[in-house]
């Protein structure tokens, strides 16, 4: 082989991983709130944007079916809110968005089951079961409870109202019980592109629970930060051609940091 051609070959070879590379960076069900704390009824009024796609790179934006569930526990309660869902386009595909307003003091625990997404690189369904936590007029109870789904993170640390260099910490559940050593990956929510990254390395934060399915992370940025769990789907669903595919299972939560300021004389 000559040397003109293997540098050829090379070249082609590089294209191809860099194309690979770039569509197995981490895949993440957004699911945030105009705001994360809503101090009194003058602040009541939200809006939570709904879309799949790789927070860190800020897109691109993936085609999400329409959601099985969408819904929010408050005091013990859960609420059905698919009726509220408005499909909008971002980047010329399909995310969601729903608007309401708090009436009732406590943590609202907003929940998500997307529709499995099929990763064709990756030759699997992806369901990301997704919430965040909107803390309702002072009461500030409830951002521990556990809505139920499949795989969950249990919040260690209250979910709102964090400082940047907080450090946020949470229990892994598949089917309620703790899963040790679970993988658990995060990203910061990049609008805009504001953070460059040295390299592909620094997209996705790669951490593992303890044997109690118990993880931590300092965040060192203000802004919306999303912690990804992971585990194998049981059941197999059928990919495009009618064949078993595999399923990745994910469970996520949203929590936002504020830089602390300088209080004005």
């Amino acid at each position: 082989m000559n040397r003109r051609f293997s540098w050829r070959l090379f070249g082609a070879f590089s294209l191809a991983a860099f194309a690979t590379a770039t569509s197995l960076f981490a895949h993440f069900q957004v699911a945030i709130p105009s705001r994360d704390v809503a101090a009194d009824a003058d602040e009541a009024a939200i809006a939570i944007d709904l879309r799949f796609t790789h927070p860190m790179t800020d897109g691109p934006v993936m085609e999400m079916g329409q959601p099985r569930r969408f819904g929010v526990l408050v005091d013990g309660k859960h609420r059905d809110l698919k009726d509220i869902l408005r499909e909008v386009k971002r980047e010329g595909k399909t995310a969601y968005t729903a608007e309401l307003k708090l009436d009732a003091p406590g943590d609202h625990v907003f929940y998500i089951e997307p529709a499995p997404y099929w990763e064709s690189a990756e030759k699997k369904y992806i369901i990301h079961y997704t919430k965040v936590v909107v803390s309702a007029f002072g009461a500030e109870e409830g951002w521990d409870a556990l809505v139920g789904l499949p795989v969950e993170i249990e919040p260690l640390v209250r979910p709102y109202g964090l400082w940047t260099g907080n450090t946020f910490r949470g229990i892994v559940r598949h089917n309620g019980k703790p899963v040790p050593f679970a993988t658990v990956e995060v990203e910061y929510y990049n609008a805009g592109k504001k953070v460059a990254l040295p390299n592909d390395a620094f997209s996705t934060q790669v951490i593992k629970a303890d044997a109690n399915g118990v993880f931590s992370y300092t965040m060192p940025r203000a802004g919306w930060w999303g912690f990804a769990a992971l585990v194998d789907g049981e059941k197999p669903l059928p990919d495009p051609q009618g064949q078993p595919a595999a399923v990745e299972l994910g469970g996520l939560i949203w929590v936002r940091t504020v830089d602390m300021t300088a209080a004005q004389p």
